[in-house]
């Protein structure tokens, strides 16, 4: 199967004592089977790290399910099991399980949210699962141990996105077209609603060239109100 992670760099070695805890499956190296989704964290994780968002993408041998060394868990959709899973592995910072490779649908930044709310006890179960309707699709699968990593294989790499390459060149322009100072320019920039719509990854103004940018921004300032 091809699997895809979304990053702010290039993943030329998985160091597991990098990966976050208090993920959905505890802590670990995410995949997913959908490369829309791996844009998606790419994206976020770039504008994040004023850095390119990149795609690595890996074949992983399936073959690690019937492969009785490797302790595995899957779940086939949003349930009871899978809520209680991901609540456990939420609470702790410390892994709570002993399984090699987990598979199961994500929580997403809606799900998360709601997931926190039960956690604050603003919500039951009851009403988290009511919420719970039409939700995207989903896929991640989570390798906790070394061992498991020896089922992904790195194929290839994907740049998605440089943000601060657009803003630089939208910078610059602002300091030619407008005698800005640097500082000046970038403030307007970065605070602007164009650079808003720029990191919002559903608007897809990101596959815009900067020079587009550039006159959805001049627009914009056109509109600000008269200063003195």
């Amino acid at each position: 199967m091809k699997v895809y992670h979304g990053s702010y760099t290039k993943i030329t070695e998985i160091d597991l004592s990098l990966c976050e805890p208090q993920r959905d499956f505890g802590k670990g190296f995410y995949v997913t089977k959908y490369l829309s989704q791996a844009k998606y964290w790419a994206f976020r994780k770039g504008i994040r790290a004023h850095s390119e968002g990149v795609v690595t993408a890996f074949e992983f041998d399936e073959n690690a399910y019937i492969d009785s060394k490797f302790k595995v868990l899957c779940f086939e959709t949003y349930n009871n099991k899978w809520f209680d899973f991901v609540i456990k592995n939420r609470k702790s910072r410390e892994l709570t399980h002993d399984y090699d490779i987990i598979e199961g649908p994500v929580a997403d930044d809606k799900i998360q949210r709601r997931l926190q709310r039960f956690l604050d006890g603003e919500i039951t179960r009851e009403q988290f699962f009511k919420q719970l309707t039409h939700p995207n699709p989903s896929h991640q699968i989570c390798f906790c141990t070394l061992s498991s990593l020896q089922m992904l294989k790195a194929v290839d790499y994907k740049i998605i996105i440089n943000i601060e390459d657009i803003g630089e060149k939208v910078v610059e322009k602002l300091i030619t077209d407008f005698g800005k100072l640097e500082k000046e320019a970038s403030e307007i920039f970065y605070s602007s609603d164009t650079f808003a719509k720029l990191s919002d990854y559903n608007t897809r103004f990101f596959t815009k060239p900067w020079q587009e940018i550039y006159e959805m921004l001049k627009k914009e300032i056109a509109s600000f109100p008269p200063v003195g």
